[in-house]
């Protein structure tokens, strides 16, 4: 599958409908991010059964925001909706294969537990 660009308003949507969803946060005047572009494009015609997901910062300022963009390019990885690699900088080929296979290899029902385990501990301090 080739990139697709989403928009905030297709952000949540995106994330319902899809297992693994890649997400390179870029802006047209970032030369990082255009020489990560070819790179990203590859791997994601190289993975059909994942999206991969492009977000123009200048366009989608809020959904940046809400993100905690700082840096591009910056790369997100969800799993069933849950964020589990978040990094700002460009990568090669060969460390975005890596990426993708070690996201595909998560144990997503150990991930879902740490996150409840976590969302739990405020409550429990709480008391």
């Amino acid at each position: 599958m080739a990139t697709v660009d989403i928009t905030e308003a297709d952000f949540p949507q995106t994330l319902e409908d899809n297992e693994i969803v890649l997400v390179d946060f870029w802006a047209e005047w970032c030369g990082p991010c255009k020489q990560f572009a070819p790179v990203y494009e590859k791997v994601s015609e190289e993975n059909p059964d994942i999206t991969f997901a492009k977000v123009d910062t200048e366009a989608e300022r809020s959904l940046a925001a809400a993100a905690g963009i700082s840096s591009i390019p910056t790369l997100m990885a969800f799993r069933q909706k849950v964020l589990v690699y978040a990094q700002p900088g460009a990568v090669g080929a060969p460390q975005l294969t890596e990426l993708v296979e070690a996201v595909k290899a998560l144990d997503i029902d150990e991930v879902h537990a740490k996150v409840a385990a976590q969302e739990a501990e405020p409550e429990q301090q709480g008391q």
